[in-house]
């Protein structure tokens, strides 16, 4: 069984390696006849005058003439295309199919990525405690990762087969552009394909003694190179979305390292790499549940209970600074380009955060509900337990608003009836003041769920508990002041300039809240007296939240990633190479719809299908009866 798998295994290197030195090829075609086709249309005058010096703000760099800094390598500019320069295949969009398979490689990849990271952490922990519960979990773990691992290899080759197939030009501009960088991201993922088969494979050959800490060496080999790929090919991203080392014909300037170190490139960096820690989370809690319910031994549903709480733990924990390192991300894109701001939360896209804020207020709903339920598996929870009515209140409340938009679509009857277009009582809830003291005390009070389920358990034992707890309830008490007061304060009664200072405190004052409870608890509850946990008596209902997460993750990263891609409007590298294709417009908002439900349910279906092929693994089929007289 273990030779066939190796064989397998085996295969998929040699067929990607196979893919790689096709797209090569196809590279170097497309490259070519750029080339030539720029030779033969366009002369060196024609060239010069499309390169003049131009102070680009927000890249805050000064670009020269060709002749005043000569680039490194041969001046590629970017092309000018027409219609007619982009194939279609019998007439489908060509950017509805690149859609499909840029999502389905993004989701996976996030997947496959995250999963490691916490995985090594959780194998740490075993190790440090001396307990394998966390051993095996890190490595069932790490059994579901790798069927999705394959998975992002077809859909991330089926993606660079359509990207050369139907935007040639596109792809040899950006890889001139990139230059060698492509080949270190050819190597870092072969490589990164090395450390996680030798990874799994070597899990149980080297699980004790000295040979652990080499199985930890190897763990933490594959995140370095697969963070890394994360980073290279963020630096793509947001070439596109804010070029730098380029002029504005699209020469390179300056070094690879001017092109990656673009304006948006650590905002990106940081909100994927904490976005897909959350989303792995929720993708292992909805496999924890998935498993919970088909199981009917009381020790298997015990093992991924505790499974699922682990899981919802991760991706709760990393969500709750998610909607900072948006924040920063967006202030960045602002900063870049006030219109491209103004795209995305100001005209037609404003929208969608409307649906933002359901999907995040549905993220947030169930995973205070799912530790609601889980403090039933011990004896203590019954001291906090009155509290959640109070907690649930707060957050429908904050959900309410944030959802509540500012103006509506009204016809003029509509509109002389409301007086206006927009509620004279519910629109100043619209805006954004309003909208920043939801979230934040919806991060406050969700993290508040999650202190008192971390408690439920544990009876403390230092003295200075009563200060501990005084202490821990003056700083949620001034925080929520603070929050609601910086909101209302700042954003209804002074101008502009204050209303964006003041969401930096209230930031302030919810990371002040989440890191002190860390400190604090960490701190009393040392050497605490632990009570029973009686894992597996959690009820179904708590299952169905662990699925709704990965759901409500999957078309969040797909409304996103639309939005994202939507501020460069008609630009396939904003200002520098125009988009003259057919499909040159935002989408509308149906269509996107339409195509983000498209994108998130067949994901969900292949994670269904991995489930299951990992569930195989634990079957054995009994032998028949009538081989065993045929050897006898």
């Amino acid at each position: 069984m273990k030779m066939k798998w190796l064989n397998n295994k085996l295969i998929h290197t040699f067929v990607t390696a196979l893919l790689l030195v096709v797209l090569s090829n196809s590279f170097s075609l497309a490259l070519s006849n750029s080339v030539h086709a720029a030779e033969s249309s366009t002369d060196l005058s024609s060239v010069e005058a499309r390169i003049r010096p131009v102070d680009r703000g927000g890249l805050g760099a000064e670009q020269f003439r060709l002749e005043e800094k000569p680039a490194a390598r041969m001046p590629f500019p970017a092309p000018r295309l027409k219609k007619g320069d982009y194939p279609r295949i019998m007439g489908v969009s060509s950017r509805s199919i690149v859609w499909v398979l840029a999502q389905m490689h993004l989701f996976f990849a996030a997947f496959v990525l995250a999963v490691p990271l916490f995985v090594l952490v959780i194998e740490w922990i075993g190790v440090k405690n001396n307990d394998e519960r966390y051993d095996d979990m890190a490595h069932e773990c790490m059994k579901i990762s790798m069927t999705a691992y394959s998975i992002t290899a077809i859909f991330g080759g089926s993606l660079a087969f359509a990207l050369f197939l139907l935007y040639p030009q596109f792809m040899a501009y950006m890889f001139n552009v990139f230059d060698t960088q492509v080949l270190i991201y050819a190597f870092l993922f072969f490589a990164e394909s090395a450390f996680l088969y030798i990874y799994y494979y070597s899990w149980y050959a080297y699980r004790y003694g000295n040979k652990k800490w080499v199985h930890l060496t190897l763990g933490l080999m594959l995140n370095v190179t697969g963070t890394s790929i994360l980073l290279l090919a963020n630096a793509w991203v947001t070439f596109m979305m804010a070029p730098s080392g380029v002029n504005e014909a699209g020469v390179v300037t300056g070094t690879i390292w001017d092109i990656m170190r673009g304006p948006l490139w650590n905002p990106i960096n940081l909100h994927r790499f904490i976005a897909n820690i959350a989303f792995g989370g929720a993708l292992i809690g909805a496999y924890a549940a998935y498993k919970f319910l088909s199981s009917t031994d009381l020790k298997a549903r015990a093992h991924y209970d505790w499974m699922g709480y682990t899981a919802n733990f991760i991706a709760i924990l990393a969500f709750l600074p998610l909607p900072f390192a948006g924040y920063w991300l967006m202030a960045e894109i602002y900063a870049y380009s006030q219109q491209m701001g103004i795209t995305a939360m100001g005209g037609i896209l404003a929208w969608l955060f409307i649906v933002q804020a359901v999907l995040i207020g549905t993220i947030l709903l169930a995973g205070n509900y799912y530790l609601w339920s889980g403090m039933s598996r011990t004896r203590g929870s019954e001291r906090y337990s009155w509290m959640i009515k109070y907690i649930a209140l707060v957050l429908v409340t904050c959900f309410l608003v944030w959802v509540t938009p500012h103006t509506l679509i009204l016809n003029a009857s509509e509109m002389k009836l409301l007086g206006g277009s927009h509620h004279h009582l519910l629109g100043p809830l619209g805006i954004m003041p309003a909208k920043n003291i939801a979230v934040n005390l919806m991060l406050i009070f969700t993290f508040l769920s999650f202190q008192l389920y971390r408690r439920s358990d544990k009876e403390v034992t230092v003295s200075w508990a009563g200060f501990g707890n005084a202490l821990m309830v003056s700083i949620y008490i001034v925080a929520i002041v603070n929050v609601i007061f910086a909101g209302v304060y700042y954003g209804y009664f002074t101008n502009t300039v204050y209303k964006v200072g003041s969401s930096v405190t209230q930031v302030v004052s919810t990371l002040v809240v989440i890191i002190a409870g860390v400190t604090i608890d960490t701190l009393m509850f040392k050497g605490a007296k632990q009570q029973p946990s009686e894992w597996g008596r959690v009820s179904n209902r708590a299952q169905y939240a662990l699925f709704a997460l990965p759901v409500a993750f999957t078309w969040l990263m797909a409304l996103m990633g639309y939005v994202r891609s939507s501020v460069r409007t008609d630009w396939h590298v904003y200002t520098v190479m125009k988009d003259n294709s057919p499909d040159n417009y935002i989408p509308a908002i149906g269509y996107a719809g339409n195509m983000m439900t498209i994108v998130t349910v067949l994901f969900l279906l292949f994670v269904l299908f991995i489930f299951w092929v990992a569930s195989l693994s634990d079957k054995k089929q009994a032998r028949p009866a009538f081989l065993d007289r045929e050897t006898a």
